[in-house]
């Protein structure tokens, strides 16, 4: 069995991507999840956003997912402008203070 790897079968060899297709349309009902929304890449991009949100390290994800490019990871660091509006918030706030003191 391959040490290290997360999705392997009973007998301990890696699961492709069918494997775990199957077994996501299994599981879409129990989780009430649409069909639309049934696709192993999701994985790929759960542990994009997860990894990122712990590591803040762009260019090892970039290096995990193997991608060239790090533009192409902008999808897992998106934020919203509420996000930008909260940190532009909080350096207007920092320099007011430190104008004050």
């Amino acid at each position: 069995m391959a040490e290290g790897w997360i999705f392997v079968t009973k007998n301990g060899k890696l699961k492709d991507k069918n494997n775990i297709w199957r077994e996501m349309k299994r599981l879409k009902e129990k989780a009430e999840v649409a069909e639309s929304k049934i696709f192993p890449h999701n994985f790929r991009h759960l542990f994009a956003r997860i990894y990122y949100k712990v590591a803040k390290d762009i260019t090892g994800l970039a290096d995990l997912l193997g991608h060239s490019n790090i533009n192409v990871k902008r999808i897992y660091t998106a934020t919203t402008e509420t996000v930008f509006q909260k940190k532009l918030d909080k350096i207007v706030e920092q320099e007011i203070l430190e104008c004050t003191t």
